[in-house]
């Protein structure tokens, strides 16, 4: 499994919307083998890893749940919470004792909507994320299903 790094908030966001939006979070310990969320629940927090390591999990009908994304230091776990329905579209689980900085998507998306700048940085650097996800989810698809050498230039 391929441990990947995504943006960071603190690179990400603009100095006066990060410090308005850590003046929300809340520090949590999540005890290793704790699951943060399921497929289909409600998204309704994101959390920013401090230290620890979450796995990001899918859904695989008569199998054990595949491990997609291995997210550690400085890491978004969570971004369902931006987008409607504010409904999950992976599972997540803590693989070691986490510290984190947990968020309520309600009140960030509120604070968004009274700070468009604010929103627009926070949904380019959740874009972001999305964006470097997708781009490594490809490449671990590729290296397990692609013929040898089916990437190399001829």
């Amino acid at each position: 499994m391929v441990t990947t790094h995504t943006p960071s908030m603190l690179r990400a966001l603009p100095v006066e919307h990060r410090e308005r939006l850590m003046r929300v979070a809340r520090e949590v310990s999540i005890p290793q083998g704790t699951r943060l969320f399921e497929e289909g629940g409600k998204a309704d927090r994101f959390w920013i890893v401090r230290t620890g390591t979450v796995e990001l999990d899918m859904h695989v009908p008569g199998r054990r749940a595949a491990v997609i994304e291995i997210l550690q230091h400085n890491e978004l776990v969570g971004w369902s919470w931006l987008f409607t329905p504010h409904v999950w579209h992976l599972g997540a689980e803590a693989t070691t004792p986490v510290r984190a900085y947990e968020f309520d998507a309600t009140a960030v998306r509120l604070m968004c909507q009274d700070d468009p700048a604010m929103g627009c940085a926070l949904a380019q650097w959740v874009g972001d994320v999305l964006a470097h996800r997708l781009r490594s989810a490809r490449t671990r698809l590729l290296d397990l299903y692609a013929p040898y050498g089916a990437g190399s230039p001829v």
